[in-house]
This record gives structure tokens, C-alpha cells and sequence, in this order.
């Protein structure tokens, strides 16, 4: 039998178009409150803010992050290339800004290790193409305003022009003109992509695609705080390979190790895992996690500060941090065109991170965010904190984890953490002179617990799915041994080339019936099953399109055990040998031929089929070489007396078909070519004579 499909109304998309480009236009009051509101959620939820159920959860939680955010935006300073205030700058802004814009309850919005590592790629390497010393100790820039480089001491200057007047910068106020116009960009990009409505993008990089690039980064980042570690100085490595040669010149300098940072680094890490351990085992008993980072951050500065560790032992240390704000500033034009390209991936990762953890959290706590409106917020995270010193923002999952866990219910909390902020950036910052960057960069590496233990998972995610263990690894290794951005990109063209490859070369397989049943399956997979009589039963399970073509017809011959091609010109050859014996006058045999002409090649085969069934319910679609295919097989069958059925296709497919003549011009005989299921089909196979 044959359904009869519905007749679906033409929609004129033209007219669809225009209505909706006249709705979007039109203004009303109320049109304009839904936008305002819309762009602004904190009015819609703010009104409703039920204090006495959710303020004590809200001030414990922003406190808890507040004291977590402060050493850890101190400690990202490192990896972004950037004085510690910078750090405090962006954690601030962040937080007030997302609470005013952001959809999602839960997320801890701010500094982020991947994003910093990002920001200080970028600055390293154009610090370097202007002539600065990366050395971290070298003092500030004194230049006369010309480019020039002075091997003992960073006396490089750069001059930029600026609405016509040239302003002399030196190094620390290059490295934060680079960070703001790439935070900038990045931010215009996130904007754009939401108001073109881009956040399918985010599609595009799996799970195994992320996990990878951030393990790979965590490494770079583990590198990148060695150093600090054992106290030795080291040009900062750019480009690519830079785990590599990091490593190269570690060991090469490693005699130069300055003991006291050593000794230091290693009380801080076994202090700060065991903490953590214990935070993690005993954590169902404990209302709020440990501050271990920020007691760790006051007794190493006590114990710098009084042992004077600097000046006895030659430790590193954080320096002058001022307090207060410096006046805004917009950031140069001519440096967004330096560093337009890197602000690409940057805004792209930014607002993954953000959107995926938004909604694991508002699938945990059942509520709905807006994709589309969170890359709006993440885009303003970027572009306001750009004219005040501030760089590139994300959501983090460890600071996410621990606000939902400490009784967070609004974006309160984040307000709470920025004053915490206020307050250091106020009055407690120059308390950190003399904190070691050693302790700073422990805290850093122990952060990256989560990320590095994901090595961990490797026998397991192989068992469940080894195509994207493959992903993980190449993924992981290109963000670690080329760079971060060239990893990514690596990672989303694998992950895209191996479903392409599964398409090209998907299962196939004969197909037996159930006993006792009008069900059939892979006759290679399932036992008991029992053939069926001059009928061939083909599964394809992939579209067919113009890159698996040659596969699904080499897969067809071999398993059918028939090539139509070469039985035809067998065929041919067989005929025509057999005439001219005749015309001989030889008497035919039993093959047609005589004994002493009688060749294997040109013996008929004996077919045991006269039917193929073909089973569509795995092809999603067909392309013109897809219906072509099965044009020219349903011709060659034909020639050889073998019919071919189609059972199981999916609207789509009989749509294709049907354009590409596969029944005829008046689809008469699609009845007896197209089947609902593979039962009738051979049902209808086994009727024929």
C-alpha cells in the first residue's frame, strides 16, 4: 500500500521576511520595556528577589568567591603577562556587569586560567615584535620615545599615535593596551555573533574537542609557572612548540634554581593539595570550602615580609600593587587591527565555557537561560572592563562549582564578590608587596587539578568511545606542543573530518529474518537468524551522498557477491563467443560453449537472488549522486532480471527520489518499488514470479 502524504501550504518566505522585518522595526512603549528588560534581565528578576529566603545563601556564597577570586586574580597576572591590579580590575567589573546582563543564576563570572593564558600569548608576542625585554624583573620602560633595546636593562619605549598625538608607552602600559584592544575586539565579536544570532557556532566543539583544549592549555599553563616554581629566570618562550622549549631551557638552568623559592613552592603545594583533598573527601560536612588559597597568600607574604626574603634570598615577588582606579581609557585602534585575528578564538572560547556551564547549572536548579542573551552579557564582560584596564573574562567551572555549593540562588553573590574585590583594590592591595610569585604560582598549578586528572579518564573514555579518545588526544596534544589557538583549530577540523570519514565509510551489512517474526537484522551479529529465499536484504547506515558513493556500491557487490557491471559484460562476451561457434558449426554444450573454449571468465554466474531489497532507515538523505546511485542500480539489476525494492525511506528520501525520476515521470510504479517496511518489501518479492 501506498500513504497518502499531506499537501503542506507554500509559505512565501518573502512575505514572511518582510512581516517580521516590519514587527522588528515597529517601536511601541511596550515593545521598547521588553527590550530594555530583556537586554537588562536584573529588572524582570531583581523586583521579584525574595530576601529572606535567598540573601544569607547569596552574601555567604559572593563572600566565599570574593575571598577565592582575590589570590586567584593575583595569581592569573602571570599567565596573562600583567601587573596583579590589572587582575582585580577585570575580576570587578565582571562580576557587576554580568549580574546586570547575565541569564544564569549560578555562574561565577570573571578571571579564568585558559582565558589569561590566551591574553598573555598574545601580549608576550607583541611586546616582543616592539623590541621589550619579557624579562619579568626588568624595570620600567624610560625610552626617549624611539624604538631601541638595551640588553641590561628594559629601556624600550614605544610610540603610539592617538587622535593625532603621539603618547609615549613603555612596557607595562603596551602589555595592557594589547590585552584591552584584544578584550575589546573579542568583546565586538561576542556581540555581533548575538545579534546575528551565531551561537550555533558553539556546536561545533564537542565535548572531547574541550576537555582536550583544556588539558592541552593546562599543560602550557603548568609550563609557563615552572619557572616560578624553582626560581629561575628564563626568557618567556613564544610561538610555536613553546612546552617544548620552556622545558628545553628549564633543564638547561636548572642549576640556577633559587633554593628559598623551592623550599617555599613545595610547603605551598603539599599545604594547598592536602587541603584540598580534605575539602573534597570531607565536603558533605563542611557548610563552605576551606580558604586555604587566601590563608596560604597571608602567611607566605607574613613570612616574606619580616624574613625578607627578597633582599636575603633573591626571591621574586609581586612588588607595588597601587590602589584605586586609574582613569579610563580607550583602547587604540591601530592595536585592534594588530590582534583582530586572535580575538577570534578567544571570543569564541569565552562564550563556550560561559554558555555550557549556564546550562549545567540551570539544568541542575530547573530553570531556562538565553544562549543568545548570555553572549551579549560575555560581549559587555569584555567591552565596558576594556576602557578601565580589564582583559578578557569567562565563566569558571571551579568557582562555578563552589558558589552553587556554598547556597548561591542569584547573581547577587557576584555583586558580594566584587565588593570583597572593592575592598582589596581599595585599601589591602599594597599588603602584597612582598608575596612571592613562587606561592602564586603553586596556587595556579594547583588549580589545574580538575584539568590534569582528566589523563585519568583516558582508559575509560577509550572503552565507551575510541574515535573520541582520538579527538581528545589530538586535541590535547596540538593546544600542548603547537599553541592554543592552533590547537583548537586542529581539534574542530579532526572532530569535523571523523564524522565525515564515519560517513564515508559506514556499517553495512546483510540482513536475515528474526525466526517467527517480520523482523530482520545484521545476519553477522545476530545468531539464528535465517536467510531468505532469491532475496537480498542490504543496509546502508549513513546518508548517501557524492563521498560515500563508491563505497556503498563497492559494499553492495561484495556482500550480494555481484557485481551487475561485470556479470553483464560476462554476459556479453559469453553471447557473442557463442555465436561465433555457431556460425562454425559446432553443437553447443551444456554451457553454450565448446570443451575447449570454455572459460571461468565467461561462464554466466548463477544467481541465487532475482530480488534486492534495500534498507533505508539509516539514510537520513540523499544528494543528486545519491539518487543517481540508485538510479544506476536499479538499471543495472534490471538488465540482469534482479529487482530492486526500497522499504523504510523517510519523507525526505522519497522527496529526492521523486525529483530525481527514480519512479517515472507519473510515479506509476512507485507501488511496486517503495515499501514501509522491509517485511513487504519482501513479502512483494517472494508474490513475484
Amino acid at each position: 500500500f501506498l500513504m497518502e502524504r499531506k499537501t503542506h501550504v507554500k509559505i512565501n518566505r518573502k512575505e514572511v521576511m518582510l512581516a517580521k522585518l516590519r514587527k522588528s522595526c515597529s517601536c511601541t512603549p511596550e515593545k521598547l520595556k521588553n527590550f530594555v528588560m530583556d537586554f537588562l534581565p536584573v529588572l524582570r528578576w531583581l523586583p521579584k528577589y525574595q530576601c529572606k529566603e535567598y540573601i544569607w545563601g547569596d552574601v555567604m556564597s559572593g563572600l566565599v568567591i570574593g575571598i577565592i577570586l582575590v589570590p586567584q586574580a593575583i595569581a592569573y597576572s602571570l599567565l596573562a603577562g600583567l601587573k596583579p591590579i590589572y587582575s582585580l580590575y577585570t575580576s570587578f567589573f565582571a562580576n557587576i556587569i554580568y549580574f546586570l546582563m547575565g541569564t544564569s543564576r549560578h555562574v561565577s563570572v570573571g578571571i579564568f586560567s585558559l582565558i589569561s593564558l590566551m591574553v598573555g600569548q598574545v601580549v608576550d608576542r607583541e611586546l616582543l615584535l616592539a623590541g621589550f625585554d619579557l624579562n619579568d624583573d626588568a624595570p620600567p620602560a624610560l625610552g626617549d620615545g624611539s624604538l631601541q633595546n638595551d640588553s641590561q636593562s628594559n629601556t624600550t619605549a614605544f610610540n603610539l599615535t592617538i587622535a593625532g598625538m603621539n603618547a609615549e608607552c613603555g612596557k607595562e602600559c603596551y602589555a595592557i593596551g594589547i590585552a584591552t584592544a584584544l578584550t575589546f575586539v573579542a568583546g565586538v565579536y561576542q556581540v555581533l555573533m548575538g545579534i546575528f544570532r551565531l551561537g550555533f557556532v558553539s556546536m561545533y566543539l564537542s565535548e572531547s574537542v574541550l576537555d582536550g583544549f583544556a588539558t592541552g592549555a593546562s599543560l602550557t599553563i603548568l609550563t609557563a609557572q615552572v619557572k616560578y616554581l624553582i626560581g629561575i629566570k628564563i626568557p618567556r618562550s613564544q610561538g610555536h612548540g613553546m612546552l617544548v622549549i620552556t622545558w628545553i631551557n628549564i633543564f638547561r638552568n636548572i642549576s640556577q634554581a633559587n633554593l628559598c623559592d623551592v623550599i617555599t613552592s613545595a610547603i605551598c603545594i603539599v599545604v594547598l593539595v592536602t587541603a584540598k583533598e580534605l575539602g573534597d573527601r570531607y565536603k558533605h560536612k563542611l557548610k563552605f570550602p576551606l580558604p586555604t588559597e587566601l590563608v596560604v597568600i597571608v602567611v607566605a607574604t607574613l613570612v616574606s615580609h619580616y624574613g625578607k626574603l627578597n633582599k636575603v634570598y633573591a626571591s621574586s615577588v609581586s612588588g607595588a600593587i597601587p590602589t584605586g582606579f586609574i582613569p579610563p581609557k580607550v583602547p587604540h585602534f591601530n592595536l585592534m587591527l594588530r590582534v583582530a585575528v586572535d580575538a577570534l578564538p578567544l571570543a569564541i572560547v569565552s562564550f563556550v565555557f560561559t554558555v555550557s556551564l549556564s546550562e549545567m547549572c540551570a539544568k541542575k536548579y530547573a530553570y531556562t537561560i538565553r544562549a543568545n542573551q548570555e553572549m551579549f552579557a560575555v560581549g559587555f564582560c569584555n567591552i565596558i572592563p576594556s576602557f578601565f584596564h580589564s582583559f578578557a573574562t569567562s565563566a569558571a567551572l571551579a568557582k562555578t562549582l563552589v558558589k552553587t555549593s556554598t547556597g548561591c540562588q542569584t547573581q547577587v553573590s557576584g555583586v558580594i564578590s566584587a565588593m570583597v574585590v572593592l575592598l582589596v583594590l581599595l585599601f589591602l592591595a599594597p599588603l602584597f608587596y612582598s608575596l612571592q610569585k613562587c606561592v602564586l604560582a603553586c596556587i595556579i598549578i594547583v588549580s589545574l587539578r580538575g584539568a590534569l586528572r582528566k589523563f585519568r579518564d583516558v582508559p575509560a573514555r577509550y572503552h565507551v568511545n575510541k574515535v573520541d579518545t582520538l579527538v581528545w588526544v589530538v586535541t590535547m596534544s596540538a593546544s600542548a606542543l603547537i599553541s592554543t589557538e592552533i590547537g583548537l583549530l586542529v581539534g574542530i577540523v579532526f572532530s569535523m573530518l571523523c564524522i565525515i570519514v564515519r560517513t564515508q565509510r559506514p556499517r553495512t551489512a546483510l540482513l536475515g529474518q528474526i525466526q517467527d517474526t517480520n523482523f530482520y537484522e545484521d545476519d553477522l551479529e545476530y545468531e539464528n537468524l535465517s536467510s531468505v529465499p532469491k532475496v537480498k536484504i542490504f543496509r546502508f547506515e549513513a546518508p548517501l551522498y557524492y563521498a560515500n558513493r563508491n563505497y556503498f556500491l563497492k559494499s553492495l557487490y561484495r556482500l550480494t557477491n555481484l557485481d551487475p557491471n561485470l556479470e553483464a559484460a560476462r554476459r556479453k562476451k559469453y553471447e557473442k563467443k557463442e555465436k561465433q561457434h555457431l556460425k562454425k558449426g559446432g553443437d553447443p554444450t551444456a554451457n553454450g560453449l565448446g570443451i575447449g573454449d570454455t572459460t571461468l571468465q565467461l561462464v554466466p554466474k548463477q544467481i541465487d537472488f532475482q530480488a534486492l531489497v534495500v534498507d533505508c532507515s539509516s539514510i537520513s538523505f540523499l544528494d543528486t549522486t545519491g539518487v543517481n546511485t540508485l538510479k544506476e542500480i536499479l538499471k543495472d539489476y534490471k538488465d540482469l532480471n534482479i529487482s530492486v525494492l526500497l522499504a523504510c525511506c523517510n519523507p525526505s528520501v522519497i522527496d529526492s527520489l521523486k525529483r530525481g525520476g527514480y519512479f517515472g515521470k507519473d510515479f506509476g510504479s512507485m507501488q511496486e518499488m517503495l515499501f514501509y517496511s522491509i517485511h513487504n518489501a519482501v513479502q512483494f518479492a517472494k508474490d513475484q514470479k
